[in-house]
């Protein structure tokens, strides 16, 4: 029995002033799973995740989550239903200390139980960012910066988890780090993981179905099983 979707795009369009990002795109993310969209740069898959969250506009379409239509709502609304978004570029918050930002994560809260003990669960998940509590964030290495963004993201508590290229930059020890913590707060929480990556391997390796994005559209949609031995995203993603 397949699982219900948390997230619907209905044949959604954004542009960039008159430049047409997202070509009408269509696509649902189940309960519970690990999703990918895979692409070239440019593809337009962080203008995808941009949309969910609201800090892109779309023109045209429906974006539908938790059953409720959030196309037309800014991203503290969003937010505030349940999304919540590690952003490409990391983006913490350069001058607060790692405590202020995983603080900033958990601004839409009031229980404060509930607070410390998902900041006992990212520390548990990232041991680095409890050893560095009181550093500033703009003066943590890249991995640990990327480690603070998703545990921010974490903060919220949310039922969907958007990771924008969450190993971008990283050795490759790290990305496996990452990826490792992306599956046991998948695992562990049942929280919705959709991921937009550039390493399409890993990306589909612990995904349970994929999306492949091509100038603004989705060209390939399967288990992510089946497009690792897909022959087109062989050649053009996977390097064989």
């Amino acid at each position: 029995m397949s699982k219900p979707s948390l997230l619907q795009l209905k044949d959604v369009h954004t542009f960039y002033d008159n430049i047409h990002a997202l070509k009408g795109i269509s696509l649902s993310v189940p309960q519970g799973a690990i999703v990918c969209l895979i692409g070239a740069n440019g593809a337009g898959k962080s203008t995808t995740l941009m949309t969910i969250f609201g800090v892109q506009p779309c023109r045209k379409g429906k974006i539908v989550f938790d059953g409720h239509p959030i196309h037309e709502l800014p991203p503290e609304r969003v937010a505030a239903r349940g999304v919540s978004q590690s952003p490409e570029g990391r983006q913490v918050f350069p001058r607060m200390s790692v405590f202020e930002n995983l603080e900033m994560g958990a601004f839409l809260r009031k229980d404060k139980e509930g607070i410390q003990n998902d900041l006992d669960w990212v520390f548990s998940l990232f041991p680095v960012l409890k050893d560095r509590i009181g550093q500033i964030g703009g003066t943590l290495s890249g991995g640990e910066q990327q480690m603070l963004a998703i545990g921010r993201a974490l903060m919220a508590r949310p039922k969907l988890l958007l990771l924008d290229e969450p190993s971008l930059g990283l050795a490759p020890k790290l990305v496996e780090k990452i990826f490792e913590t992306i599956i046991e707060i998948n695992r562990n929480s049942a929280t919705t993981i959709f991921l937009v990556e550039q390493n399409a391997q890993m990306a589909l390796s612990i995904s349970s179905l994929g999306f492949v994005m091509e100038t603004g559209r989705i060209v390939i949609s399967d288990k992510a099983s089946a497009l690792l031995e897909n022959k087109q995203v062989k050649k053009a993603y996977l390097g064989e």
